[in-house]
């Protein structure tokens, strides 16, 4: 029988801004080395970021949470000139918070 895998919990945040634009930041170099870069990559990240930060600032602090969050909010942005969805996106969230924290996303703790 397979083990529930435990919720990953994160770090409080201690300065809002320098961790938005950490997010804003890796998410758009994420995004511009997958594919060729697009311009709306810039407001892709900009989008995730707000909406993760807005999510750690009311409490929220559970990775899988946080990008079930991002999936319903992205919804709303116009995906129409990215190769990217919401989807994708809440899933870099994701690898990149669980690097940030060195556990490897595809292998757990590391």
């Amino acid at each position: 029988m397979a083990e529930a895998i435990s919720p990953i919990q994160l770090p409080e945040v201690t300065c809002a801004q320098s961790e938005r634009e950490w997010l804003q930041n890796a998410l758009q170099q994420r995004l511009d080395r997958e594919y060729p870069p697009e311009p709306v990559n810039q407001e892709i990240a900009a989008q995730a970021a707000h909406v993760y930060i807005r999510q750690r600032m009311e409490g929220e602090n559970e990775v899988g949470a946080i990008a079930i969050a991002l999936i319903t909010e992205m919804q709303a942005f116009d995906f129409s000139q990215s190769f990217y969805g919401e989807c994708a996106v809440a899933n870099m969230v994701s690898e990149l918070l669980l690097e940030r924290m060195g556990i490897a996303s595809c292998c757990g703790r590391g």
